[in-house]
């Protein structure tokens, strides 16, 4: 009797050691989920910045230079933004925490919102509108017309993409040239020759020169360049796409809300023209992950 009595005691003691143990693993998991808030409610001490380099470089880098200064003086904490050498290492440099904010093409913002959950918060405006377009743009000499045009004459046509991850001057262009039977990718298609130029400058100036027969390009960079002059009239606009919603500016995992705010009241402060230019941009907007949901859709086209 006394050894039954000992072992019921023994397996009370078990039970109960078992159950401390199951409260200290739910105290612990709440200790780190705690601990994860924390660190994502707690603002930066520094907001480090990536850009697309949808001009070139060195002009974009100028305009950032004063972007940085912007937010320092609204945001009261140190601001470094780097211009990327393309659209890609952006995504990667969120994927790899390098930047907690950065500047996509409405495209790459997939890739990082489906890799990292980096979250839209603001894009730029165009008079007024947060929308723009992609054109495919010839030289004003050409004797193409019309998308039709480019189509019936590709064995004999130089075209040019931008980078290979934009938006307008790959993404959408390329879905309508499927649908048009003269392009698959860069290895299959129709045209005598297909190139990727990697910025929307790159492409308005191979165009203008005589380099290529017809690129595809951002409308409001475009008009922006013809604006200040970079490029002249020599063009014409022989197609033009649907509406598609302007490139976003979007935060990582640890920006908190109240970071957040902050950026975007900083954002609807800007009045530098030089660093309006450099997004195409008359002013600023707030943005969400919904306003790109047909891109999100074109995207699953392409694939």
């Amino acid at each position: 009797m006394k050894k039954l009595w000992v072992m019921m005691i023994i397996a009370l003691f078990a039970v109960l050691a078992a159950c401390g143990g199951g409260n200290d693993e739910v105290k612990e998991e709440e200790q780190v989920e705690n601990t994860e808030e924390q660190t994502a409610s707690e603002e930066l001490e520094k907001l480090v910045v990536g850009v697309i380099p949808s001009l070139n470089q060195g002009n974009m880098q100028t305009a950032m230079d004063k972007l940085s200064k912007h937010f320092e003086s609204e945001l009261d904490i140190p601001v470094e933004i780097t211009v990327y050498p393309d659209y890609q290492a952006v995504v990667q440099a969120m994927n790899y925490d390098e930047v907690n904010m950065a500047y996509f093409g409405p495209s790459t913002y997939i890739d990082a919102n489906e890799q990292s959950g980096a979250r839209a918060i603001m894009t730029q405006l165009i008079d007024g509108e947060p929308f723009y377009y992609s054109y495919i743009i010839t030289h004003k000499d050409s004797p193409l017309t019309s998308i039709e045009d480019l189509v019936a004459q590709s064995k004999d046509l130089t075209f040019a993409f931008g980078d290979p991850s934009s938006t307008s001057g790959s993404l959408i262009p390329s879905i309508e040239l499927k649908k048009q039977g003269v392009f698959t990718n860069q290895n299959e298609h129709q045209f005598d020759n297909l190139l990727y130029t990697g910025g929307h400058d790159a492409t308005a100036l191979a165009v203008e020169n005589k380099q290529v027969d017809a690129g595809a390009i951002d409308s409001a960079i475009f008009d922006t360049l013809q604006a200040n002059g970079k490029i002249g009239d020599n063009f014409k606009i022989i197609w033009q796409s649907e509406k598609l919603f302007q490139y976003p500016w979007a935060v990582s995992k640890v920006v908190s809300d109240e970071l957040v705010a902050k950026i975007q009241d900083a954002f609807l402060n800007v009045k530098d023209q030089e660093i309006l230019d450099a997004f195409a941009a008359t002013g600023f907007t707030v943005a969400t992950d919904a306003d790109y949901e047909a891109i999100r859709e074109a995207k699953k086209e392409a694939k």
